[in-house]
């Protein structure tokens, strides 16, 4: 896989060795451009601060950040037309779908299953970590 959007539940498995960690790690080791939305960091920061852990910015490097620079409501109105998702996990593909151009041309790593679904029904090269 050449380029990959992952998700923060990737990235929280992989830091506090919870199931699918390291498949999750195996997995983003082999995708040569790893991107994300900037959401990610705060997301995951969160869960740094809940579990009253140092944050460890090593995760965050080597990733390309996604800014989009318009309102991403035709992305998100897709999302949401192939299935119910919570408000971040529809930022995240709603992203995924602004960079991608193709979606089969973007894996998408997550271990969360509805996001998966949805990810996969809309076309991207899903990676069930």
């Amino acid at each position: 896989m050449n380029a990959a959007y992952v998700d923060t539940s990737c990235l929280v498995a992989i830091a506090f060795g919870e199931s699918g960690g390291t498949h999750a790690a195996r997995r983003l080791h082999g995708v040569e451009e790893i991107v994300s939305s900037n959401l990610l960091e705060a997301e995951l920061r969160a869960a740094f601060s809940r579990e009253e852990v140092p944050f460890d910015a090593a995760l965050l490097s080597g990733i390309t950040w996604i800014l989009p620079d318009r309102p991403l409501t035709d992305e998100i109105a897709l999302v949401l037309e192939t299935g119910y998702l919570r408000g971040a996990d529809v930022w995240h593909i709603a992203c995924a779908l602004f960079v991608a151009g193709n979606p089969r041309d973007l894996g998408f790593l997550t271990l969360d299953d509805r996001q998966a679904h949805v990810a996969e029904r809309l076309g991207f090269v899903v990676a069930r970590t």
